[in-house]
């Protein structure tokens, strides 16, 4: 077994134009000294030489493995509508161009065509989030959580901050209110108890400071878990009243930015961010990829001498939106103000879709399909909005030996099919499909199971 009966890397090189022509000719060169010094490796351990062919083959996988796109369109199968896991709101079709057309090109992101000087970015969302809301100004940042870090850093840090202690709440991936809190600054003030909150026990922490205007109420919307049972807590319009009677603010993070009422679609109603303002709240916190079905975004909308001072906060920078997004999330409010809403904005398409359009589309895969049979089940909004909430619908079920190993195997498609097990059986709900995958989900079934 001799080593110089490896190929050489120009050898290598001569014989595999087209993966040079379509990787470069230093990521192919890569590829070829990272298999050649495998070889050398195996070599070493009584394991025989490659030929050049075998050598090509093999640097041609790790060329595919370092290049291929990590980030897939999935088909969401599992009749959870926001899907943390999957993206949460999948993008309008205008939202789509709006944002191709932004990062594609220059824009006018920073500069006022009308006068040739710098502008400002907010100028794009806020006329929209003003007429839609009726709030003075608004701020877009990256996500609600850094909406929740800024606006406490830049209006809390060094003062009392009091929250229901049934709001403290968690969310995905660790975030904590009281977490972003001591990381603002500010002083977390615990009120009531986890089942039991009243206005007295907000009017006494106002009572007991010495200067009742440094302490600021903060409402967390529980979008994710229901506390039932033996409860009471004062509405955010009773807290916004005892606050701004000390002469101070309450924050509310909404979290979902419902701009419909849920309750149309048989769900219980979801606070809506027009509500939240006229509720009193002198600041509303929501997210741009849940209910509002658009980009990930943190949105902040209330009275402009609050917004100033955030938008005057060094950290402001650090979580602004790009352009992108900016340009997503003005084609997603532009579908509101044109009442299209439910027509155009993917989640909304989902949630409104009727049981018996649902049905027949589950027929007609199971006919496709040859396989499985369709039942009633119920679906999910998810994605830390209406916990508890559930759509009635339909999917096609399928009862057979090893479900998980049917699960991966449809998740192992060129495009992936993500779907559910529930009471032993595969289940497969097209609220969240696109009509034109329907096919692709009946070729992925008859594969398996025919």
């Amino acid at each position: 077994m001799n080593l110089r009966d490896l190929p050489s890397i120009d050898l290598c090189l001569r014989a595999a134009d087209d993966m040079v022509l379509q990787y470069g000719r230093p990521l192919t060169y890569r590829a070829f000294v990272w298999v050649l010094d495998e070889a050398r490796q195996m070599a070493k351990t009584g394991e025989g030489i490659p030929t050049l062919e075998e050598v090509i083959v093999r640097a041609n996988r790790w060329l595919r493995l370092w290049t291929d796109p990590r980030l897939l369109k999935v088909i969401n199968a599992t009749g959870v509508v926001l899907h943390t896991n999957l993206g949460r709101a999948p993008l309008s079709k205008a939202a789509i161009a709006a944002m191709a057309q932004a990062g594609g090109n220059y824009t006018n992101l920073e500069f006022d065509l009308a006068t040739g000087k710098r502008g400002k970015r907010d100028d794009h969302i806020g006329h929209l989030l003003h007429t839609l809301t009726g709030a003075e100004e608004s701020l877009v940042v990256n996500n609600c959580a850094s909406a929740v870090l800024l606006t406490l850093s830049a209006l809390a840090k060094g003062k009392q901050v009091l929250i229901p202690r049934s709001q403290l709440v968690e969310i995905g991936g660790g975030f904590r209110v009281p977490d972003v809190m001591k990381q603002s600054g500010a002083k977390l003030v615990e009120i009531g108890t986890t089942n039991k909150v009243n206005l007295n026990d907000q009017l006494e922490k106002y009572d007991e400071a010495r200067n009742p205007a440094d302490v600021i109420s903060f409402v967390a919307h529980r979008s994710n878990f229901q506390i039932i049972g033996f409860t009471e807590e004062p509405t955010v319009a009773q807290m916004s009243v005892v606050a701004h009677q000390f002469g101070s603010i309450l924050i509310y993070d909404l979290g979902s930015g419902a701009m419909l009422d849920t309750a149309k679609y048989g769900m219980q109603h979801e606070p809506t961010v027009v509500e939240a303002l006229t509720d009193g709240a002198d600041l509303v916190l929501f997210s741009g990829d849940k209910l509002l079905g658009g980009p990930q975004a943190g949105i902040v909308v209330g009275k402009r001498v609050l917004l100033d001072k955030l938008k005057k906060h060094p950290l402001a920078r650090a979580v602004r939106a790009d352009k992108t997004t900016l340009a997503g999330l003005a084609a997603t409010l532009t579908h509101y103000l044109k009442d299209e809403a439910e027509r155009e904005i993917p989640i909304w398409r989902s949630i409104s879709a009727t049981p018996d359009w649902i049905k027949a589309r589950c027929e007609k895969i199971c006919a496709w399909a040859g396989v499985g049979e369709v039942i009633p089940t119920l679906a999910t909004v998810g994605g830390g909005s209406l916990p508890g909430e559930t759509l009635p619908s339909w999917a096609l079920a399928i009862r057979s030996e090893g479900l998980q190993a049917s699960l991966a195997l449809l998740r192992k498609r060129e495009v992936p099919i993500v779907a559910r097990v529930e009471n032993n059986l595969l289940m497969i709900d097209p609220r969240c499909v696109e009509e034109s995958d329907d096919e692709m989900i009946a070729q992925a079934l008859r594969e398996i199971y025919i």
